[in-house]
Parts: structure tokens; sequence; C-alpha cells
């Protein structure tokens, strides 16, 4: 009878792309989601559908110069629903998709790729300005704020002598007031990196052994609750954010979904606990974190120090034979996700029964 309470992951309509599909979002209050990726002889592409019924309408497709990376709407409000993304070439660009043809901000923001990208302030979640941080294989991370031109309010960089790691993902957290906002960096050697931008400096380092595909918080607009990382070999890690130990950092959990890559993490946006991943063999994996009874402790010193909470897997699934690589859930539409794959396929599922969880 448990096993008929489970959530189902339903295959809900899907579309077979021409192009190598890099990431997917929903457009937030609308049916509506975004595809970008790179085309067969190196351009950016960036389309639009729209969900009618069981199929995906193309509504419109726009062809760009480099491919693209990443895409967030996460600076913008929900009245203007302005696109930030990444490419190949290291731009930044914010594109009004009413008029797509010019950005309505553009700047050159790396040397190289910029892997991932981040928005807060935006879509009335956070508080503060409205900031894109961008993430790239120059090894440096930067922060911006569309309303500056040029250059970025903050700039993560290794300093002089250290060598460049290859940023593969990065996120916002704690933006629960003006003041305060942090930036979590996850890197191709294993490094976690945590950037108090109200103090301008390093608050937290960690090493999870593997390259670090993806990083977020369960929410941007809290103060920091819970961060997953995924990395390469099929691990992944909750991190118990409440409690920072002076020389052991936070409490984590870490649970082997399966042999191969985890390409990204997703948090439900209507229940936090509730996340899901996706992997290398093509398959999602729908998680809950149970919290212990009491989250911290103090140790022999009298120190506080966090207490990790406990996992269990809610379903799985395979839909592919190649890797998920993007995922994004609706903001508005509890249970329903977007997800693209290395097959070049668009799905659109339906998750049911998540209010029983």
């Amino acid at each position: 009878a448990a096993g008929l309470d489970r959530p189902q992951v339903v295959s809900h309509a899907q579309q077979a792309l021409n192009y190598t599909l890099f990431d997917c979002k929903w457009v937030p209050r609308s049916a509506r989601l975004l595809c970008l990726g790179s085309t067969a002889r190196g351009s950016g592409l960036l389309q639009l559908y729209e969900l009618r019924g069981g199929r995906l309408a193309l509504l419109r497709e726009i062809e760009k110069a480099k491919p693209l990376k990443c895409g967030t709407f996460g600076a913008t409000s929900l009245q203007q629903r302005y696109f930030a993304t990444g490419d190949f070439g290291g731009n930044l660009n914010i594109w009004n998709l009413e008029a797509p043809e010019i950005p309505v901000y553009s700047v050159k923001g790396h040397k190289e790729i910029i892997n991932s990208i981040d928005g807060v302030g935006g879509l009335g979640i956070g508080e503060g300005a409205p900031e894109i941080v961008t993430g790239s294989r120059d090894g440096t991370v930067k922060v911006w704020d569309p309303r500056q031109k040029d250059t970025p309010v903050a700039n993560m960089e290794p300093v002089q002598g250290e060598s460049k790691r290859d940023c593969w993902t990065v996120a916002f957290g704690n933006a629960y007031n003006q003041e305060e906002r942090v930036v979590c960096a996850g890197y191709d050697n294993g490094d976690i990196k945590l950037f108090d931008l109200k103090t301008m400096s390093l608050q937290w380092e960690t090493n999870i052994k593997n390259g670090v595909c993806s990083v977020e918080f369960d929410r941007k607009d809290v103060n920091m609750n819970k961060l997953v990382a995924t990395s390469l070999e099929g691990k992944f890690h909750v991190f118990d954010m409440r409690t920072q130990h002076p020389t052991k950092g936070f409490a984590s959990v870490s649970e082997k979904a399966q042999k191969s890559t985890i390409w990204q993490v997703r948090h439900l946006p209507q229940n936090r606990d509730v996340f899901m991943t996706s992997g290398g063999a093509g398959s999602l994996h729908l998680w809950k974190y149970e919290y212990p009874s009491q989250r911290s402790k103090k140790d022999s010193e009298g120190a506080e120090m966090g207490v990790a909470g406990s996992l269990s897997l809610l379903q799985n699934v395979t839909l592919s034979t190649q890797p998920i690589s993007s995922l994004d859930w609706s903001p508005d539409k509890k249970g329903l996700c977007v997800c693209g794959a290395f097959d070049q396929t668009v799905r659109v599922l339906i998750v049911t029964k998540l209010n029983k969880v």
C-alpha cells in the first residue's frame, strides 16, 4: 500500500531537438519553457516552447553567435521576466524575450566558457539587489548587478600562485534580508567554497573528492538552511548550513545514488525538503530529507556543531540512455518539471502525490 502512495514520475510531453541541449527553464507564471544549447555548426540556439495539452509547441527560435550554456530568470522582476544567459565565449547577456534580437545587457564576463549561472533578488525571491552570479572555466566566480555596466560587484578568483580550477557550478543563498547573501561554488577538483558577499570573504570551504557538478540551497530567501552538492562519481552530499563548527564546518550526510555522474540537483519550490537529482545514466531520483530530532549539539569543548539528518528515496525513473544534464521545476505548478538530456530531447514530467510526502 505504501507503494501506491509514493510519488510517480509521469512523462507528459516530449520534443526531439536537432541541437545539443545544455539548459532548460520554465518561464515564470506561464506554461512556457526555454531550451538553449549549441547547433552542429557551432552557433547558439534559444527556443521558446509552450505546453499545449500533451505537446510542446515551438513559439520562437533565436540563433546567437556563441553556443549558450546556461540561463536564469532569478534576477528579473515578474513583470519583465528577462532571461540571463552565459555562453561559450564567456559572455553574460540578458534578453527581453519579447524583443530578443539585441540583449538588454551584455558584458564579456569571463575569458572562457561560463559553465553555470544563478540569479537572486528577482521574481520576488530574496531580499536585496537583483544579482547574477557566473562561474567559469577560467577559475573565477563573478557577481553582477545588471544596473551596473561592465564591472562585477564581486570577483572571487584564485589568489596569486594558486592554480585555477574549472568552476562547474554556482548558487546563491542566505538572501533573507537586504544585507546578507552568500554564493556557493563547486569546482572540478571537488572543492566547494562559500563566499560571504556581505563581508566579501571566504566563509567556508571543503573538498568532496570528486568534481562538483551542481550545488543548490534548498531556498535562496531563507536563513541558510541546507545545501546539496552533487558529484562525478554518483555521490551527493547534503550539508546542514544552520550551524558552522569552528573547525569541522557543517555537518553533512552523503548518499550514492548511482554509479554515474549526478549532473543536477533541484529542490521542489513548494517543499524545501524534497529534491530531485538527475544522472548520467538518464535517470531521475526523487529524495526527501528528514531532519534529526536535534539539529545541533555541543562538542567536548562546548562549541555548537550541526547534526546531519537522513535521506529517503521517494522514487526513481530512467527516461533516457543519455545523461540528463538539466532540470527545472515549475515555480507555479507543484510537481511540473522539465528536463533536458544529451539524447537531444526535452521532456515535461509530472510528479504526482507530492502533497503526501
